[in-house]
């Protein structure tokens, strides 16, 4: 059986990013420094370093079981155009999620197979169809 899950960066006061962040403004209010101390304590675990071959290092203990458990968990991913655009430019040649990911966005495109096993999928015909992906 498959099971949906959430899993995102917000802190709680409900910032996530900045009101009026566009590509051509990435850096609008200092959003990258803000996204890094609100996430600095993932960015700290072995196991995020590990995925992301960021090299040796990190905290080891019961949050990174955690982040590790949440991360074996994932079978395939659904984001949104705008994440997509921002890590399109960010992300190394291997994306850092290794599973297919579907991208919810107007636009047509053809798959992006990446090294490691994450492929890209846009799909422009609702949410209904990437959740569809997710459970095969």
């Amino acid at each position: 059986m498959h099971k949906v899950f959430v899993n995102i960066g917000l802190s709680l006061d409900g910032y996530m990013a900045p009101e009026g962040m566009t590509m051509g403004k990435p850096e609008h209010k200092n959003w990258g420094a803000r996204w890094g101390a609100l996430m600095g304590w993932l960015i700290k675990q072995q196991s995020f370093r590990d995925n992301l071959k960021l090299g040796p290092g990190g905290e080891t203990g019961p949050v990174n079981d955690l982040v590790r458990g949440t991360m074996e968990r994932i079978g395939a991913s659904i984001t949104g155009k705008r994440m997509f655009d921002q890590g399109e430019v960010a992300w190394p040649e291997e994306a850092p999620f290794h599973t297919p990911v579907y991208v919810l966005t107007h636009q047509r495109r053809e798959p992006w197979v990446r090294p490691g096993g994450t492929t890209f999928h846009f799909i422009t015909d609702g949410p209904q169809r990437a959740l569809g992906g997710c459970r095969t």
